[in-house]
């Protein structure tokens, strides 16, 4: 009866701590009826840098194939880019100073899930599709 305790418990703990951005539950609002081909991939980029030219690169596959798919200079806290659904894309934000300057990269996959019973109605939904390219640090 032990082992079956500790076995539900590590259950629970992997399930908790997934990497998988999915989650157990969807947000019905982002639901849709028909099945999404593209989608908006969303950026989030550093508050805490005021005036900070950021540059977004966005490239298909990984950041070692060099496929760049599209380039933007922005001044805002967040971009969303149209993309195709089950592609893979990384994205790098390159914070310019007058001394320095940081890039930050993260990647993502945007995916579609069915859903039967979550929802009113049964939908579509998207899910890893958002990119964070905050600062972890700043002085």
């Amino acid at each position: 009866m032990r082992i079956i305790r500790k076995f539900i418990l590590f259950l629970i703990l992997v399930f908790s701590f997934s990497c998988e951005e999915q989650g157990i539950f969807i947000n019905c609002s982002d639901c849709v009826t028909e099945e999404p081909t593209k989608t908006d991939l969303e950026i989030k980029l550093d508050i805490g840098f005021y005036g900070a030219p950021k540059i977004i690169n966005v490239y298909e596959g990984n950041l070692e194939d060099s496929v760049l798919y599209s380039s933007y200079e922005v001044s805002g806290t967040q971009k969303s880019i149209p993309v195709t659904i089950n592609k893979k894309y990384t994205v790098t934000t390159t914070y310019i100073f007058p001394d320095k300057s940081y890039t930050a990269v993260d990647s993502a996959t945007p995916r579609v899930r069915y859903s039967k019973d979550q929802c009113d109605d049964p939908c579509y939904f998207v899910y890893d599709r958002v990119c964070n390219l905050r600062l972890k640090y700043s002085r």
